[in-house]
């Protein structure tokens, strides 16, 4: 399921991340890569503040649908 419909404070593991090569690139580039833990901190208009490899970052709904735990 994509990361967007994961509850708040959830600890999930990436499975997979889809979109375009640079789409990709760019999560991977952020710490979103297969087999990382991801912990959704709150929601705010869809767009997600996420904790990943002791960082907190926030994405958007789109990039955020693209993840799959």
């Amino acid at each position: 399921m994509p990361l967007t419909l994961t509850g708040m404070g959830e600890k999930n593991i990436i499975k997979r991340v889809g979109g375009n090569p640079e789409v990709r690139q760019h999560l991977n580039d952020l710490g979103f890569v297969a087999g990382a833990e991801v912990e959704v901190v709150s929601a705010l208009s869809g767009n997600l503040i996420v904790n990943i490899k002791e960082s907190r970052i926030a994405i958007s709904k789109e990039m955020a649908g693209k993840i799959m735990v």
